[in-house]
């Protein structure tokens, strides 16, 4: 038998119902119903069908992923599409050699259909973290066929309680998925961390097999230290607390490290990013006012590195172009 066309409700249908209903109303005697309350009755139902149609989850959403390569995930069901996404080549991601690696390695095997882990990507600002995570989706995605490529979807901490929603949303689709949330941690009395411990391992369900988890945080174990500590005061067993706190990180399979950089490998990331971008000054003069930028700065990094090398470019002219 034919299954059943499935209903859906659309917002243009609840406020064709609201201008129904208020048409209704205004036909009925001026002693039932004056022009005044019709119109207030109208406008209550347009706000109605409003809230219904935004609550109610994207129909289409699932047949949107082969529009692009990146989207933006909404708490309340949307995944607004990325044309364009902000990045770097992975080529001038300079002093991360062996973190670029093995992400790389993992990605690519993901994105075979191989087991691969969720990554989480901790360390010193500015190294490249976030960075890396999009250069990595781009390098495995430039010589895949368009049915082969791996979607990119960015959740904000924020948003972290409607991560199950996501997963029910992406399990079944016909694509593989990086889910990455930036700058992951938890504060205070924040209990949202636990929608992330039931999606990466322990939920009844669990992750989806067609995606995987990649995050970045300053933190290595993502939770604030007094947070452990007010589990440890107020607990029956205070070690099981500090357990429950610390087991959040463990979850994630893959552990890669983000350090200082050193004077020499700052350099080399300036001088990567002039070789790149064809800015052209003498080698002891870039030396000195790199260097001078980042005493400025009060630290070397990635994120300084580029900074300084906008700065040198807009001085000198030179369009920074091909990101």
């Amino acid at each position: 038998m034919p299954k059943k066309a499935k209903k859906t409700t659309s917002k243009a249908a609840f406020k064709a119902i609201a201008r129904t209903s208020a048409n209704a109303a205004t036909k009925r005697p001026a002693r039932e119903l004056d022009g005044a309350t019709a119109e207030r009755i109208a406008t209550a139902l347009e706000v109605i069908a409003g809230h219904l149609a935004a609550a109610a989850p994207s129909p289409d959403a699932a047949e949107s992923f082969g529009l692009a390569d990146a989207f933006v995930w909404h708490p309340d069901g949307r995944l607004s599409a990325v044309p364009r996404v902000s990045r770097v080549e992975i080529g001038l991601l300079k002093g991360v050699d062996r973190m670029r690696d093995i992400l790389i390695e993992n990605t690519e095997r993901f994105a075979n259909g191989l087991p691969a882990n969720n990554a989480l990507l901790w360390g010193a600002r500015g190294m490249g973290k976030s960075s890396l995570v999009k250069a990595a989706h781009a390098s495995i995605n430039r010589d895949r066929k368009p049915a082969e490529r791996l979607k990119l979807i960015e959740i904000h901490r924020e948003d972290i309680e409607s991560l199950p929603a996501l997963m029910e949303l992406l399990r079944g689709a016909p694509f593989r998925f990086i889910v990455f949330c930036d700058d992951l941690s938890f504060d205070g009395n924040d209990a949202s961390y636990k929608s992330l411990k039931a999606v990466l391992e322990g939920g009844i369900e669990g992750r989806p097999d067609n995606v995987i988890l990649y995050a970045t945080s300053n933190r290595r174990h993502l939770l604030a230290r007094e947070m452990i500590e007010n589990e440890r005061s107020t607990a029956i067993n205070p070690g099981e607390a500090v357990e429950e706190k610390v087991s959040l990180s463990d979850r994630f399979g893959l552990w890669l490290g983000f350090h200082r950089c050193s004077q020499d490998e700052y350099l080399a990331m300036v001088r990567g990013y002039c070789d790149h971008f064809g800015i052209k000054i003498a080698d002891d003069e870039l030396e000195r006012e790199a260097l001078e930028w980042s005493t400025t700065r009060g630290s070397r990094s990635g994120r300084v590195a580029w900074q300084f090398t906008q700065e040198l470019a807009g001085r000198l002219g030179v369009r920074l172009s091909g990101m």
